[in-house]
């Protein structure tokens, strides 16, 4: 039901961040242990979001072969792993430091809380969003501790860069369930402004995305290899939104997991290479 590559998302921009912190590579443990947060963070998330959108599961076509709506994995499994991926987190955070521990419920009632959102919002995107973007804000926790507000604003850029384009892609993600939402309670941007006007949206938030990406590029003080991992980010972006089209969604899955899984992963080869092979002022 939860996979390891369900990581791919959220997992390279907290190690970007890492990278960033200490403008190079921080003890070992300290990356296994960020590692190991968030791999139980998202694998507590997605487990609560299944369990909580189980019957909205068996009702959809498209997600009643899911694993819950389809018998092949008990509520009682679920919880089990839902305890783990939390306890997981919250161990993890205790190893890193008291700050990173502090902030872990908190961390954790974001995660769990947006399964919830789209019962009575479209804009639960931007949920999901805040939830994949704290990933950079929490790595830049457990790497610095106490001194977390030092160049606070480096993180908060990428963080809510890491928002922007986690809401564009899940906006793509949902017109897959154009039809199926229109006739139930359930709330999306899609259902709210139609596939076309909501694909223009998701779009345009992939623009403030490279934005971002870019105010990053300054503040941070980032060189050539970043700039180029930059571009090739809006070389994917372009490429997903080519890949969806209002009257053909067949590509939807492509563009999302695919495409954005490469968005992550060039970025964070990107900034690695920019920082330890031309280096900079911590």
């Amino acid at each position: 039901m939860i996979r390891f590559s369900h990581s791919i998302f959220a997992l390279p921009f907290g190690l970007m961040t890492v990278v960033l912190s200490k403008r190079g590579l921080p003890p070992y443990d300290v990356i296994l242990w960020v590692i190991v947060a968030m791999v139980g963070a998202r694998t507590a998330a997605m487990a609560f979001n299944r369990f909580a959108d189980r019957r909205i599961d068996a009702a959809n076509p498209r997600t009643r072969t899911r694993e819950i709506p389809s018998g092949k994995v008990s509520l009682v499994e679920v919880w089990i792993l839902i305890t783990a991926g939390c306890a997981m987190f919250v161990s993890a955070c205790a190893f890193l430091n008291p700050v990173a521990l502090a902030f872990s419920p908190l961390v954790l009632f974001v995660l769990l809380g947006y399964s919830f959102t789209k019962r009575f919002t479209a804009a639960c995107h931007f949920f999901l969003g805040l939830a994949l973007g704290l990933s950079p804000m929490g790595a830049w926790v457990a790497v610095r501790g106490t001194d977390y507000l030092s160049q606070w604003w480096i993180p908060s850029i990428l963080g809510l860069a890491v928002l922007v384009w986690t809401a564009g892609f899940d906006i793509i993600y949902a017109c897959q369930d154009y039809e199926h939402d229109s006739k139930s309670k359930l709330r999306s941007l899609p259902k709210k402004l139609g596939l076309r006007r909501a694909l223009q949206l998701s779009a345009l938030l992939h623009c403030i995305t490279l934005g971002l990406l870019l105010v990053l590029y300054f503040v941070a003080d980032l060189s050539g290899f970043y700039l180029v991992g930059v571009a090739l980010t809006g070389g994917l972006l372009l490429f997903e939104h080519r890949l969806v089209k209002p009257h053909d969604l067949s590509k939807v899955n492509a563009a999302f997991f695919t495409m954005n899984g490469l968005v992550s992963l060039v970025l964070l080869l990107a900034t690695v290479l920019d920082v330890l092979v031309i280096g900079g002022p911590e």
